[in-house]
């Protein structure tokens, strides 16, 4: 019987290209979804096999939309595809219990294979990966702690420079480091912290004398 599969990516292109690439090894794609809400309110999503997920999406993105998933689904298989190679997405998706991390540049055997491996309830997490993962658990051990939540050096100045009230932009040339980079740091600090835009993060900030 065909496997079938559901696709999360905000990318139009993306899904057209991997329901082709897909339906052409013989998967079904039973349903797909260009964010975690939609695809949360859609009820073909754990009635399939597989779920191949990206991180990266508008709105709630898809770390907390796999938690989620497997909140309702403790046997959920998915497999996480993703263009962006950050370690710290990729530890959280593998402790949450995603099967496998593809890369949207590695080959379609790459990531039919993993599918195949979750069909049965294997990881196909490879050596390299879990190098990067347990790189991820070193760093956190020197994190810094205020009332329970726990925040590395880098999102650590990250806040400091969002409550002294600098832009993105503005912190990636303070810090050095990419725009892109900036808003993922930023992103954490918000779940971390449990608030829901940047001036809620900087009266934090002050509460707990940051700055």
């Amino acid at each position: 019987m065909p496997q079938s599969v559901y696709l999360v990516d905000d990318h139009p292109i993306v899904r057209i290209g991997l329901r082709t690439l897909l339906e052409r090894s013989g998967y079904i794609v039973t349903g797909e979804a260009e964010s975690a809400e939609q695809a949360f309110d859609d009820s073909m999503l754990l009635k399939v096999d597989v779920i191949i997920l990206d991180i990266r999406l508008p709105g709630i993105d898809g770390i907390d939309l796999l938690q989620r998933i497997f909140t309702m689904k403790s046997d959920a298989r998915v497999v996480v595809y993703s263009g962006h190679e950050n370690p710290t997405y990729a530890a959280r998706a593998i402790a949450l219990g995603a099967k496998a991390i593809v890369y949207k540049d590695q080959r379609l055997a790459v990531l039919t294979t993993a599918i195949e491996k979750a069909m049965v309830g294997e990881s196909s997490i490879d050596h390299l990966e879990r190098k990067r993962i347990a790189n991820v658990g070193t760093r956190a051990k020197n994190a810094f702690v205020f009332d329970d939540v726990s925040l590395t050096q880098r999102e650590l100045d990250v806040l400091k420079h969002l409550a002294n009230g600098l832009t993105n932009k503005e912190i990636a040339l303070s810090l050095g480091i990419g725009y892109e980079t900036v808003k993922e740091h930023v992103q954490h600090v918000l779940r971390k912290l449990s608030v829901s835009d940047r001036t809620q993060a900087a009266v934090w900030a002050v509460r707990q004398k940051v700055v």
